[in-house]
């Protein structure tokens, strides 16, 4: 899902794309992917193209937060929560320091 999840946010041009393995630090999901838009207008389209792929590729999206505000869309796709940010969001939550014992995920 990780790969579909990545290509999505490239073809919508999101920028610094970050896959975290947090499945030894907490039962909420196995990966965070965190993604960059440069606007509201970006990160919606983000958003909607990752929702697209991964129900087309027969994914459910279990939820989603934040997508009026555009600032900070969290996408629940089980297994995976997507963070899509604005950059002043980005730096201001700081998940890669927050989540930064996490290691890197490999695309799957």
């Amino acid at each position: 899902m990780i790969d579909v999840v990545r290509e999505a946010a490239d073809d919508k041009k999101g920028i610094d794309f970050i896959a975290l393995d947090v499945s030894a630090r907490t039962i909420l999901a196995d990966a965070f992917v965190i993604v960059t838009g440069r606007s509201k207008i970006q990160t919606r389209a983000i958003a909607d193209g990752i929702v697209e792929a991964v129900e087309k590729d027969g994914h459910r999206v279990a939820r989603v937060e934040g997508y009026a505000d555009g600032t900070w869309i969290l996408l629940d796709l089980g297994n995976a929560i997507v963070h899509v940010f604005t950059p002043e969001e980005r730096t201001f939550y700081n998940l890669e320091r927050l989540w930064g014992n996490a290691a890197g995920v490999a695309a799957q």
